[in-house]
């Protein structure tokens, strides 16, 4: 039997990082008059920055404006971060079973350790500014057996690295789209998940 290990994605997973998102987002605005719609990239949080920046900016301009967002991220970002129901929890769950804990996400790594500071949940490894292909791997390298997400991207990485993969109708994507992308199982949110560990098939 595999050793547990399971992997979490952090924004709209594990916490919400809304609030200190749009501050962020509002103070980079402020400074560079950036012509970013913040509603819009609230809506659809899941991909690197970098990516997102694109869709808004020239590409000569998109890596001063990422390292000026995580600058103002760290001031007024990660103290905007909310723990989501459950996600202790949940944590707490795997940790109970003699399983490791990752965090899995597209967020640059010293602004996820401090989120996930700030909100005090205890995670074995945080893996940063992984998205797609770049979760497949870090999902393979540490031998993770399932994978939590809220985007259907998280999904398609999770099937991907031969991870049981659960949906979490936390974020952007209904439980359809979840089930759709190929979840084996979608939870409302995490409030659920040691229940359904209770009961996971083993790999």
């Amino acid at each position: 039997m595999a050793p547990l290990v399971v992997g979490f994605d952090l924004d709209l997973t594990l916490v919400d990082p809304r609030p200190g998102v749009r501050a962020a987002f509002d103070a980079l605005i402020a400074e560079t008059g950036a012509p970013i719609d913040v509603d819009t990239v609230l809506g659809r949080l899941g991909p690197l920055l970098e990516i997102e920046l694109a869709s808004w900016v020239p590409a000569d301009r998109v890596d001063d404006l990422a390292a000026r967002y995580r600058a103002f991220y760290r001031e007024v970002g990660v103290p905007g971060t909310e723990l989501l129901p459950g996600a202790r929890d949940a944590i707490a769950a795997v940790h109970a079973r003699g399983g490791h804990t990752l965090v899995v996400t597209a967020k640059e790594d010293r602004n996820a350790r401090a989120c996930i500071e700030h909100v005090g949940i205890d995670v074995d490894v945080v893996l940063g500014l992984r998205y797609g292909d770049g979760k497949v791997d870090a999902l393979r390298e540490y031998a993770a057996t399932i994978y939590v997400g809220d985007t259907t991207t998280d999904i398609e990485s999770g099937r991907a690295a031969g991870c049981t993969t659960v949906g979490v109708a936390s974020g952007p994507h209904s439980q359809a789209q979840l089930k759709s992308a190929g979840a084996d199982i979608v939870l409302d949110s995490l409030r659920d998940f040691p229940a359904w560990l209770e009961t996971a098939p083993s790999r």
